[in-house]
């Protein structure tokens, strides 16, 4: 067998993982070394009964499988020797030893930032993912989630926005899409940057990859950016392995009515950075960006001073929770008709959003 699939039988061995390959390859000079090694020096190396079976009679249709794969445009498999696997992910406490890259693998060279959340995010939320991911794209950062629903999905595709790239890490092979309704997304990403996983083609999505997935996003960035997340989330996770790798861990602050808020705000009390614009993420990390121009990041909208002082005094009484239309008319003194009107007019100009049950906020980028 040549070395990759020397490389590939080891990577499908059961009771290995990540860590035990790394651990028998300390101590044999390369993959087939291992294969070619007699049952005692594989038993002197700690391998245990269901491992050693295996290495007897190793899947090796399992193997011819992977390297097909290989063989498609776009797909590449990476073990953790070869001069194209990230630097970053490589010195962490687990690499995975074997990627499966659908794309161009030069992109994970590149400076990434991941960007994580709730699967259940708000509309705000979703939309806050959106704006950073687009504006540290245009920055130069490589915008890395999950390509889960929600939060990952509307980081993802702010990233495209931008004409930036991003990547997606899977929990699942890569010869399948999940969650299905991202096979579109999944296939834009492919083209303009890269799916990732440590799963070989044919594995389904199974709960117990995605803390697995989490480890890698985390590994392969420079920082973490959580955007809504609940107390108990993956991303909190991932929050957590990006803090004990030493990268930077950042948080979206949110309404304390938010129970998907509460997550970020228990990472701002451990000690994440609090940051409202894609500019505070930039002061941290600009030390390792490419020389690019300074991204255009939208600041607050100033309020148009032509606007009528009925519409001032209503703007005036709303902050950045939602707020249902019969608390507004009891702040401003107005008819419930006028409120109604003066709400539709200053949605028109951005300066107000709709939200779920007829209750309306402050935009986001507005005063």
């Amino acid at each position: 067998m040549d070395e990759l699939s020397c490389w590939l039988v080891l990577h499908r061995a059961p009771g290995l993982g990540s860590r035990g390959l790394a651990a028998l390859l300390a101590r044999f000079p390369s993959p087939c070394a291992v294969l070619d090694a007699g049952a005692g020096e594989l038993g002197a190396a700690g391998l245990g009964a269901e491992t050693l079976a295996y290495l007897r009679a190793p899947d090796h249709a399992g193997v011819e499988a992977d390297l097909a794969w290989r063989e498609r445009p776009g797909c590449h498999i990476l073990t953790v020797r070869d001069p194209r696997y990230p630097a970053r992910l490589r010195c962490t406490a687990d690499p995975p030893q074997v990627l499966y890259v659908l794309g161009d693998p030069e992109v994970l060279a590149q400076p990434q930032l991941a960007i994580v959340g709730s699967r259940h995010p708000t509309p705000g939320g979703a939309e806050t993912a959106f704006e950073f991911a687009r504006d540290l794209a245009a920055a130069g950062l490589v915008i890395t989630s999950g390509l889960a629903l929600g939060i990952d999905g509307a980081a993802h595709r702010g990233a495209l926005g931008a004409g930036g790239l991003t990547v997606a890490v899977a929990g699942n092979g890569l010869d399948r899409v999940y969650p299905a309704r991202h096979r579109e997304l999944a296939h834009r990403i492919a083209a303009e940057g890269a799916l990732v996983s440590e799963f070989w083609p044919g594995t389904p999505p199974m709960p117990d990859h995605f803390p697995r997935r989490n480890r890698i996003i985390a590994g392969l960035t420079l920082g973490t950016l959580v955007v809504e997340a609940a107390l108990r989330s993956g991303s909190l996770i991932t929050a957590r392995l990006a803090a004990e790798e030493g990268r930077e861990v950042f948080a979206v602050p949110g309404s304390v009515r938010n129970p998907v808020a509460r997550g970020c705000h228990a990472l701002i009390r451990q000690g994440a950075a609090l940051v409202e614009t894609p500019a505070d993420v930039l002061q941290d990390i600009a030390r390792v960006l490419p020389a690019t121009p300074a991204p255009v990041v939208p600041g607050p909208a100033a309020i148009a001073p032509e606007l009528d002082p009925e519409h001032r005094r209503l703007l005036a009484c709303m902050g950045y929770d939602p707020v249902s239309v019969d608390s507004l008319v009891e702040r401003s003194g107005l008819t419930a008709e006028a409120v109604s009107s003066i709400l539709m007019m200053l949605e028109l100009r951005g300066l107000v959003e709709a939200h779920g049950g007829g209750c309306y906020a402050r935009a986001t980028l507005g005063t």
